[in-house]
């Protein structure tokens, strides 16, 4: 079951075909396809007042389920060959076993849609990005251009992408797309590639006609773009797809878009930047970004010999969170779901576990920015964020010292000071000096489970 191309086509046929594809009925929009015109367009409000979302890696890849960074497996196993990848395939799987006949093995059937939107609402996430298609080409949907190697033709027999979507939307629940632009071993893509990527039937054939169909079916109002890092934006003809995307295509008013459209694009280019995998800037940055950060932290997709150690714990998750969002960024946090569509209970304590947290705390995540101080060390570490006139100062720790000292916030005859699990209940403090810091007196206890507490505080600059 290996998936049936077409040879390639004149140029001038290819050309004919992206003008087609791009330009539609629709016409001609406001957004030009270049970058100084696309990089200008506001980034719509849901996303950064959303601050957290879930990313969930599924495909062919999570039935062998193994080694480090287990999606990657096919490219280990006979493009890199990796020793421990082909030791492994020899030591399971017959002689003439090929990697497309892992799909027969992928027949997820134990996926509940519904199950998964419950376990995504709990966690406190306000997005999903889903796994449309990744570098291997197995489709999460039933693509006609991935003929014999999509998720309705074989495997499943499922619209993977269609039934997630539905049970997302009931929950209002964003439904965000993550799409590979090239696939290892597409003969198309390959000899793209040989001209170096002067000729574009790949492009033309399979990469423009998957994003406008997910855009024009699903409707996501995210696409997670990926695989793009080995030919330009030229080639893929990014700023002509986003002019459509932006101008002309149903999801053009909600739709977000990252950084990853071409070499050269990360970090410069799109509706908001990952740069790279776990991205985590030191300073400030001067655009609106996204850590991915998976709780297997070896791997993305599921992985069979995956050890308790190699799992983020929740406190770990919590305090790389709320890190994430003082410095003005957004957290997607990824699992794995397993071949047969159940999420390890591993990660679904961890993703309940946040949203507990969440439930208690969130008022100091959800819609807000960072703060003109984003972070100070005390005895316990502190990260601000704030909105409104309202500032939160998250604890990573309970303090140990009474009272407990804030440096940074400048107090006035308003400042009020309340923790958010008793909102009601005024917490007593002095000021450190005539006009800066808090010593706040804290609850002898904890109030909650947990690692982090935030204090409210009201009338300070």
């Amino acid at each position: 079951m290996v998936t049936m191309l077409p040879s390639p086509r004149p140029t001038c046929i290819v050309l004919f075909l992206i003008s087609v594809l791009l330009i539609g009925p629709g016409g001609a929009g406001h957004y030009e396809p270049n970058w100084n015109s696309l990089d200008a367009r506001p980034l719509p409000g849901w996303y950064d007042e959303g601050k957290i979302g879930i990313f969930v890696h599924w495909g062919v890849f999570s039935v062998p389920g193994y080694s480090q960074f287990s999606e990657w497996l096919w490219y280990w196993w006979k493009h890199d060959q990796r020793a421990d990848v082909v030791q492994f395939m020899k030591r399971n799987y017959p002689p003439d076993f090929k990697y497309a006949d892992f799909a027969n093995k992928f027949h997820a059937e134990f996926f509940d849609p519904n199950e998964w939107a419950d376990i995504f609402k709990a966690s406190g996430a306000r997005y999903i990005v889903f796994t449309s298609k990744h570098h291997e080409g197995f489709t999460n949907w039933p693509s006609e251009t991935s003929w014999n190697w999509n998720s309705m033709d074989v495997g499943p027999h499922r619209d993977l992408v269609g039934e997630l979507a539905a049970a997302l939307k009931k929950r209002s629940l964003r439904l965000g797309l993550y799409h590979s632009m090239y696939e290892w071993f597409n003969p198309l893509y390959l000899s793209d590639k040989a001209s170096g990527f002067k000729t574009q039937h790949f492009v033309a054939m399979k990469t423009l006609p998957e994003l406008r169909f997910l855009v024009e079916t699903y409707r996501p109002d995210l696409i997670w773009s990926d695989g793009d890092w080995e030919a330009p934006d030229t080639y893929w003809n990014s700023t002509q797809f986003l002019a459509w995307l932006y101008n002309d295509s149903p999801v053009k008013d909600e739709v977000v878009t990252n950084d990853r459209w071409g070499l050269g694009c990360y970090c410069k280019h799109g509706g908001y930047y990952n740069c790279a995998d776990r991205y985590s800037p030191s300073k400030l940055p001067d655009h609106k970004w996204e850590k991915c950060q998976s709780i297997d932290t070896r791997s993305w997709g599921y992985r069979r010999d995956m050890k308790f150690i190699e799992v983020m714990d929740l406190p770990s998750i919590i305090k790389d969170m709320v890190a994430v969002v003082a410095m003005g960024g957004n957290y997607l946090l990824n699992i794995g779901p397993m071949a047969d569509g159940m999420i390890a209970p591993v990660f679904e304590e961890r993703l309940r576990g946040l949203g507990a947290w969440l439930q208690i705390n969130g008022d100091a995540i959800y819609s807000t920015t960072f703060w003109r101080n984003q972070t100070e060390n005390n005895t316990v570490e502190v990260w601000y964020t704030t909105k409104n006139s309202t500032v939160y100062a998250i604890l990573l720790g309970w303090p140990s010292n009474q009272p407990f000292h804030l440096i940074t916030p400048k107090i006035s005859a308003t400042t009020n000071v309340t923790l958010l699990d008793y909102p009601d209940m005024r917490l007593k403090w002095k000021p450190l000096t005539p006009t800066d810091g808090l010593m706040i007196l804290m609850p002898l206890m904890p109030p909650s489970h947990g690692n982090a507490w935030t204090l409210k505080l009201e009338g300070v600059a």
